[in-house]
This record gives C-alpha cells, sequence and structure tokens, in this order.
C-alpha cells in the first residue's frame, strides 16, 4: 500500500517508519468499519449445520488477525485461524494451509482452498488441496482468475455450497 500511495518502495530510507505508522493506525481502527461480505455469515451456518470443518488462512500478521477475529461472534467455531507469521512462510508458501489441517486434524487432501489471489490458489496447489478461485470481494477487475488454474471458480459466498453439493 506504501508503493501504490506514495512509490515508496521497502529500500526507500523513510520506509520503515512509514510501515509502522501505517500499521498503528490501521491497528486503532481494525474492528470499526470490517464485516464479512454477504453470504459469508449465511455459509458459515450452513457449514456447520452439515458438519463440514472451516478455518482461516490469512497473510495477515497475527496482530492484527488476533483482535480482528476475537471481535467478529463469525469466527468463534473456527476449527483453525493461520496467520500469515504463524509458521515460517507465508503463502504462496504451502505451510500456512498445511497448519491449519494439521490443527484441524485433516488430510490436505481432503480439504478444499477457497481464495481471492492467484497466491492462494498457488498455496493451495501446492498443498494438495483442491482450490476454489472467490471471483467477488477485493478482487480487482484486471485479474485474470482463469489463469490460476483454481479446480473451481465461485462468484459469491453461498455458491460455495451448490459447490459442495455438486462434489
Amino acid at each position: 500500500m506504501l508503493e501504490i500511495a506514495f512509490a515508496m518502495s521497502p529500500e526507500h530510507p523513510d520506509y520503515e517508519t512509514m510501515r509502522e505508522e501505517f500499521f498503528s493506525n490501521y491497528e486503532r481502527c481494525l474492528t470499526e468499519r470490517t464485516f464479512a461480505f454477504d453470504g459469508v455469515p449465511e455459509l458459515i451456518e450452513a457449514l456447520q449445520a452439515r458438519g463440514i470443518a472451516w478455518g482461516v488462512v490469512t497473510n495477515k500478521s497475527q496482530r492484527f488477525t488476533n483482535p480482528l477475529t476475537a471481535a467478529m461472534s463469525l469466527f468463534a467455531d473456527a476449527g483453525a485461524i493461520v496467520s500469515g507469521d504463524t509458521t515460517p512462510h507465508a503463502k504462496p508458501h504451502p505451510a500456512p494451509l498445511l497448519e491449519a489441517a494439521r490443527r484441524m486434524g485433516l488430510n490436505p487432501a481432503h480439504c478444499l482452498y477457497v481464495g481471492d489471489d492467484e497466491r492462494d490458489i498457488a498455496a493451495g496447489h501446492a498443498a494438495g488441496m483442491r482450490t476454489v478461485a472467490a471471483t467477488y470481494g477485493y478482487l480487482g477487475s484486471q485479474s485474470n482468475v482463469a489463469a490460476w488454474n483454481a479446480h473451481a471458480q465461485i462468484n459469491s459466498p453461498l455458491a460455495l455450497l451448490q459447490l459442495l453439493a455438486s462434489a
């Protein structure tokens, strides 16, 4: 974000100071305007009703993930919440996904990983999981989702239920 907003790369002498200022500002308000995408609460409710375990793997650091997930009751029943700094590697490395599967007691080959970025799909493939590209949310209009080679694509959270029913 610093590179986009200020044309400031990590090599810039003020980068670390600006990065920490950004993080501090974000940390102060991260739970104030954060909400789940439409359909996500219903999706989680349906997964739980069907006895399907679910979790979250994000590249966001624990510094932000922990307070955010604690503030949203939506995450109370997550089988695992793995942050970008939970393992020595962040996505697209498979380590975070494998850690989530381990915490949930699941064989990675029996997991379906849904992601909204190419690095998510790469991590899912590397972890031996089936992958689903979420084409809603933060995805920019310039993204060529087909090039990610996900096993499937969904255009809304609830479309995952249809995908699961046909599997």
